[in-house]
């Protein structure tokens, strides 16, 4: 199959990204496998594999697989037509996929030999949709984090009653801090990461 790697977008939300919290979810460290270990990019071969997963559940139109991805990964991997309907396209070449008309659109169907190939690689295939599930239940709590000021309300106007005033406030702090703090010296950086690394050993009471 293609080595060549594609890229996934991440979704804006209130006219920004996520930045650096973006990109800390994709590293190699962040999601513990190798499809996410270049950033934003997903190889080819796993593009098709995932595919393959979903047509097993089911035959799909290509923008419903663009929107299965979409809702697994919550909003933070939506590949692009110029990515799937060329990896679809493929799998049909050869062998794994079979297309037929359906009105204006195309459905596609997983084949016995499309099947094999999965199962072949179940391992793996299961492992990419966990890491769509890990990545989307992560931003669900960043989004959440920064949808709260330091006076506990949402930008909906509810308020969060979970945390004391102090406990907002001390977040807010933190959030300040660390943002002056990304870009400087590797060396700054650890020893940051390092006292982050007791602080939160401290707050578990470990």
């Amino acid at each position: 199959m293609h080595r060549h790697s594609h890229h996934f977008s991440g979704r804006h939300h209130g006219g920004r990204g996520f930045g650096h919290f973006g990109k800390g979810f994709l590293d190699g460290g962040g999601m513990g496998g190798r499809a996410f270990g270049m950033g934003r990019k997903l190889a080819s071969v796993d593009l098709q594999l995932v595919i393959l997963g979903l047509l097993a559940e089911k035959p799909r139109h290509g923008y419903e697989i663009i929107k299965a991805l979409d809702e697994r990964s919550k909003g933070f991997y939506i590949p692009s037509p110029g990515m799937v309907y060329p990896a679809l396209t493929y799998l049909e070449e050869i062998g794994h996929a079979t297309v037929e008309v359906d009105g204006a659109r195309k459905l596609y169907n997983i084949t016995d030999a499309g099947k094999e190939h999965l199962e072949a690689n179940r391992a793996m295939a299961d492992s990419l949709f966990a890491q769509f599930g890990r990545v989307g239940e992560r931003m669900d709590r960043v989004r959440r984090a920064m949808r709260i000021d330091e006076t506990g309300e949402t930008t909906d106007g509810e308020i969060d009653r979970r945390g004391s005033k102090e406990l907002l406030h001390a977040r807010r702090d933190l959030k300040t801090v660390l943002a002056d703090k990304w870009d400087s010296p590797r060396e700054e950086q650890l020893r940051i990461a390092d006292i982050l690394k007791r602080a939160s050993k401290e707050i578990l009471g470990q």
